[in-house]
């Protein structure tokens, strides 16, 4: 199986794909694991797995709510992905997969174009690749097993960059890191860093008061 450490573009993706996604595509090479989290996986170590996030012509991005459960991640907003599995051939393989299973999305009809670098996410010990794709022929998405995805929301690109939805997130373990309050959901951890980063490279960040703390209730 193929995992890249460094973020990467596909060059004939990118002429594929709308002209505003098109700054955050070109910036993907130049993305090491230390510019999105302070969390760095070692060489070889941990379990792989993927997400994909995907860009719709709202513009927005899909996001799924994880079922409630013992999981560390239960009830966690966060991308459709998952564990990679053996006959996989790579992490754009995973993402898609993983896609389709949770949230039944068409992956004909998705684009992709790059990925961020790999990142570590110590409480599950996984290494994690965020893949980007565009979404050229959108389609229906829902909830497939609620067993393990209580949500599927499209949530507007507009209402990520807005200062007003954006906040810290506060674990009560310490934790401390972006926050994005959307949809009824506050947004955060991994998959708000991803999106914070996301946001900075694309060149859409607006100032945001950081000193505006929201708690994570678990």
């Amino acid at each position: 199986m193929t995992w890249r450490s460094h973020g990467h573009v596909d060059k004939e993706a990118v002429a594929r794909i709308p002209q505003w996604l098109s700054p955050l595509a070109l910036t993907l090479p130049t993305v090491n694991s230390a510019d999105v989290t302070r969390f760095v996986p070692v060489d070889g170590s941990g379990r792989h797995a993927a997400v994909l996030v995907l860009f719709g012509d709202g513009p927005d991005v899909l996001l799924i709510e994880r079922a409630r459960g013992d999981d560390a991640h239960s009830g966690q907003p966060a991308f459709p992905g998952g564990m990679a599995e053996p006959f996989d051939a790579d992490a754009v393989s995973t993402a898609l997969r993983e896609a389709r299973e949770e949230t039944g999305v068409d992956v004909s009809g998705v684009t992709v174009f790059g990925a961020l670098p790999d990142l570590w996410v110590p409480v599950s010990d996984f290494v994690v690749t965020p893949v980007l794709g565009w979404w050229h022929q959108p389609s229906e998405v829902a909830v497939q097993d609620r067993s393990e995805v209580s949500r599927v929301e499209r949530i507007a690109l507009s209402d990520l960059v807005s200062p007003d939805n954006r906040c810290t997130a506060v674990h009560p373990s310490g934790y401390r890191g972006p926050g994005f309050l959307v949809n009824d959901m506050l947004v955060w951890g991994f998959t708000a860093g991803v999106l914070s980063g996301v946001i900075e490279y694309g060149g859409w960040a607006q100032e945001w008061d950081v000193s505006r703390a929201v708690e994570i209730v678990r």
